[in-house]
C-alpha cells in the first residue's frame, strides 16, 4: 500500500505517484512531497535509504519498530518514531499505532507496519489548512503532527466517559464487584498505555519548538508551538485520570470494607439474640434440681425468658441500626 502527494506552489499537482519515481522527486527543488508506506520491505527500504541517503540506524528502526517515541537528528533529515491512540469502547482496551516519520528538506515519508491508521484524517488537516501549504515540508509535519495529538485528546475523553459510568457502578445499590474490579483494571491499564506513548512527545516537539534542527524553517513554528501546548495538556490531563482512578480504586476498598463491617455487625447481633435461647434452654437442660425443675411453671418461663431477652435484644440491635 502505497499513498502519496507532491505539492508545487503550495498546490497539490499529482497524488499517488510509483515509489521508482522518488528519485526524480526529490531532486526537483520545485516540488514538496509525502510519502506513506504500509508494511515495507526491506528492498523498499533499502531503496528509500539510497535514494534520500537516509542513516541506517533509523532505517532499521523503521523496520524492526517496537520503538519509544523520540526524534532523531541526523545531517540530511530528522527520524521521528510516534503512536496513533485509539480507545477501543467495545473491548475496553487502548489500540496505539506506530509510526516512523523521515523528514528532509523537501519531503514527509511516513512507514507503518499495519494500516489500521486512517491516513485521510492527516490529508484532510492538510487540505483544510491549505493556506499554510506555502510552509513546506514543516507544514505536512505539523498536519500530522496534530492529528496523531488530537487523537490522545479523543482517547482522554473516552476514558473520563468510562470513569464517569465507572462511579455510577461502584455506588450503584446493587453493585457487582467482580464488573467493577474487570473496568477498573481495564482503564488504568488504558491510561498508562496512553502516558507511555503520549507523554514522551514532549521529548519529541520540544526541540522543533526550540528550532534545533536546520531541516525544518520559521514559518510554522507557532503551529508547533501550538501542538506542543496540546501535548502538555494532555500530560496533565492523563496525570489527572491516573490520580482519579487511583482515587476511585481507594474508595471502592473503602465500600467494600464498609459493607463487610455492616455484615459482620448483622452476624454478630444475630448470635447475640440466638446466643440467648441457646444459654436457657441448656440451663434448663441441666440434670440437677433448680427452682421449676419438672414442672409447667419452670417451661413458661423459660419460654418468657427467651421470647423477652431475645426480643428486647432485636430492638436494641434495631434501635441502633446494628440489624
Amino acid at each position: 500500500m502505497l499513498k502519496s502527494r507532491i505539492y508545487r506552489s503550495g498546490k497539490v499537482v499529482e497524488v499517488d505517484f510509483d515509489l521508482s519515481q522518488l528519485g526524480q522527486i526529490a531532486s526537483d527543488e520545485s516540488a514538496v512531497y509525502w510519502l506513506d508506506l504500509v508494511g515495507p520491505t526491506p528492498d523498499e527500504l533499502h531503496h528509500l535509504s539510497e535514494t534520500l541517503g537516509l542513516h541506517e540506524l533509523a532505517v532499521e528502526d523503521a523496520f524492526k519498530g517496537m520503538q519509544r517515541p523520540k526524534i532523531d537528528h541526523y545531517d540530511s533529515h530528522l527520524f521521528i518514531n510516534l503512536y496513533h491512540a485509539a480507545y477501543n469502547a467495545e473491548l475496553k482496551v487502548l489500540e496505539s499505532i506506530e509510526m516512523s516519520v523521515f523528514v528532509t528538506h523537501r519531503g514527509l515519508i511516513t512507514i507503518r507496519t499495519k494500516g489500521d491508521f486512517d491516513v485521510s484524517a492527516v490529508t484532510k488537516c492538510w487540505d483544510k489548512s491549505v493556506e499554510l501549504s506555502d510552509g513546506g515540508v514543516d507544514y505536512l509535519l505539523w498536519g500530522l503532527l496534530d492529528v496523531v495529538v488530537d487523537s490522545y485528546f479523543d482517547v482522554i475523553q473516552e476514558l473520563d466517559s468510562e470513569l464517569e459510568e465507572l462511579e455510577a457502578i461502584m455506588f450503584d445499590t446493587k453493585r457487582n464487584d467482580r464488573v467493577i474490579q474487570q473496568r477498573s483494571y481495564s482503564l488504568r491499564k488504558a491510561i498508562v498505555t496512553l502516558r507511555r506513548i503520549a507523554i514522551p512527545m514532549r521529548e519529541v516537539l520540544n526541540p522543533l519548538v526550540k528550532r534545533e534542527s536546520d531541516i525544518l524553517g520559521d514559518h510554522m513554528m507557532p503551529y508547533f508551538q501550538d501542538v506542543y501546548d496540546h501535548v502538555m495538556r494532555v500530560a496533565d490531563w492523563t496525570d489527572s485520570l491516573r490520580d482519579l482512578v487511583t482515587t476511585l480504586l481507594e474508595t471502592n476498598l473503602t465500600i467494600q470494607g464498609n459493607q463487610m463491617n455492616l455484615i459482620m455487625k448483622k452476624v454478630t447481633s444475630w448470635a447475640a439474640i440466638f446466643a440467648v435461647p441457646t444459654a436457657i434452654t441448656g440451663f434448663y437442660g441441666q440434670n440437677l434440681p433448680y427452682p421449676g425443675f419438672e414442672t409447667q411453671t419452670g417451661f413458661i418461663w423459660s419460654c418468657v425468658l427467651i421470647v423477652g431477652i431475645s426480643g428486647g435484644l432485636y430492638w436494641l440491635f434495631r434501635r441502633r441500626d446494628w440489624l
